[in-house]
């Protein structure tokens, strides 16, 4: 069973290993959608701080990570629509009808955050 789930991943902190290890145990095969440098500019204005390659080699570090596909585009949809994935997570700051994909795929889940960690909370100390 497929599990996708797409971000940036700028600042990978313990929230975001905790979250891929959660999406990772609902299936066998761990997808992740990385947005590029280019989509994270368009997203998040000063960033991103790693690049995209850098920030795709630390993903695949991860024990929980099976493949790490970078898109330019400002939706992951055409990407899930190429994967076919059986689920998509998405962090708890969204709602299911607000996950791209969420009408092609067999389920959807939102994972809850871990308190307390944020790329930008990281940033923001500095």
């Amino acid at each position: 069973m497929i599990v996708f789930t797409n971000g940036c991943f700028d600042i990978l902190h313990r929230g975001h290993v905790e979250y891929l290890e959660k999406s990772k145990a609902l299936g066998t095969r761990l997808v992740i959608g990385l947005n590029s440098d280019a989509s994270v500019r368009a997203l998040k204005p000063g960033r991103p701080i790693n690049t995209q390659e850098d920030r795709k080699a630390v993903l695949l570090a991860l024990r929980s990570v099976d493949e790490v596909i970078i898109f330019d585009e400002p939706s992951p949809l055409e990407l899930i629509q190429t994967i076919k994935p059986d689920i998509l997570t998405k962090g708890g700051d969204f709602k299911i009808d607000q996950v791209v994909g969420f009408s092609i795929v067999k389920q959807t889940i939102i994972l809850p955050f871990l308190d307390g960690y944020s790329s930008t909370r990281i940033i923001n100390a500095f």
